[in-house]
């Protein structure tokens, strides 16, 4: 098992730390395909369009022509979903990491590097308003490459930003990832996250069915002189 060690992100690190974020996220795209094409709203519409083109011209080369395009902006709407976000994330927190995870005490982003490359990532900010008496830590952009994944590198990394929270007097760790996002899923119930809540983030990954599931990490109470 090759080694790692975990270390604050640099800036020579930024077009790695992209490159696999981005990467990371994009591979989510064929397994959201798969998912939505076994969702009875999308059989209905991949069985019932094309039977209506043939009963309607009698030809089932229109049919079969009518299934491959339908099929074709299905993998449009997946992949313009992640990489919506990927976009999103590359424009605000992505774009200077410094700025937005270095500049103040409290937040963090860390590297996990191998052999002298970077090969894992995970990021932490405060939560602006979180309920009443807690003191939330958000986890952000936990990613490893495929090539060194199963060596125990996103537990590390998880487990960086644990104690992060604690040393710096947080009561909660919170995330949110993509229910398709299965590995992280497992991952985090493995770990001790509890599940608090399922939503959709906008209509369209409401239409193909890719919710988001937040979870928390809670830590013994800390005295309120800590806090």
């Amino acid at each position: 098992m090759a080694s790692f060690h975990i270390r604050q992100f640099q800036e020579r690190d930024y077009k790695k730390v992209v490159d696999l974020f981005s990467r990371g996220l994009k591979e989510h795209i064929p397994a959201s395909f798969r998912h939505l094409l076994t969702l009875p709203r999308t059989l209905l519409v991949l069985v019932g369009v094309p039977l209506a083109i043939v009963l309607l011209s009698d030809s089932w080369l229109l049919a079969v022509i009518c299934i491959f395009f339908m099929l074709l902006f299905f993998w449009f709407l997946v992949s313009h979903a992640w990489n919506k976000y990927v976009s999103n994330s590359l424009h605000t927190d992505m774009a200077d990491i410094p700025k937005f995870y270095l500049s103040a005490r409290g937040s963090c982003f860390w590297v996990a590097e191998s052999g002298g490359e970077v090969v894992g990532t995970v990021g932490c900010l405060p939560v602006k308003d979180p309920p009443l008496g807690r003191k939330q830590l958000e986890l952000f952009h936990l990613s490893v490459s495929s090539q060194h994944r199963g060596q125990g590198i996103a537990k590390a990394l998880v487990r960086t930003v644990l104690q992060f929270a604690r040393d710096q007097g947080y009561s909660d760790v919170v995330l949110g990832t993509g229910v398709i996002q299965q590995g992280a899923v497992t991952l985090y119930y493995s770990m001790g996250f509890q599940k608090t809540r399922e939503y959709f983030m906008d209509t369209l990954l409401w239409l193909l069915d890719l919710s988001m599931i937040c979870f928390t990490y809670s830590f013994p109470s800390v005295p309120e002189h800590e806090l």
